[in-house]
């Protein structure tokens, strides 16, 4: 796949590193090919009833939400990126490939991944973070890294 510039593949685009092969402990115990694709959607965004289970996937919970205003299933801050990743990349879209390079590696080694897998595999899921840039997040990544591992097409 290429971007719509013709250059180089997107970063999300890139295959899933070696060690989420099918021997890792992150990998999943099944597949299934009518699992639907994990969404993605701003918090700020109202729930919807098509929205199915709803996730957060911020390591920091969202300015003027309120818990009961979130409507969450869960909060997987775990399967965030770092601190220190988080700071370095600032939301900047010029650090965008080398984010995504750096938070697939920080996934790779990531416990909470197979739990957040394993809840992407009962159904429709929701993804939801608070950054302005939908583009150019977290939950892009972790979408495409969650629908490689539970082997569907993004």
């Amino acid at each position: 796949m290429v971007n719509d510039e013709g250059g180089d593949p997107p970063c999300w685009a890139h295959v899933v590193d070696s060690s989420f092969s099918d021997e890792s402990e992150h990998a999943p115990s099944h597949t299934s090919s009518h699992t639907p694709t994990p969404r993605i959607k701003r918090i700020y965004e109202s729930a919807s009833d098509t929205d199915g289970r709803r996730i957060l996937v911020d390591r920091l919970w969202p300015r003027g939400v309120s818990k009961a205003e979130a409507l969450l299933d869960e909060w997987f801050r775990d399967v965030a990126p770092s601190n220190d990743l988080r700071h370095w990349f600032g939301h900047d879209p010029a650090k965008w490939d080398e984010f995504c390079s750096r938070y697939r590696s920080e996934l790779a080694d990531n416990k909470a991944l197979n739990s957040l897998v394993e809840e992407c595999m009962k159904g429709t899921t929701t993804l939801l973070f608070a950054a302005h840039d939908v583009e150019h997040n977290n939950a892009v990544v972790l979408r495409d890294v969650l629908s490689e591992l539970i082997g569907l097409e993004t």
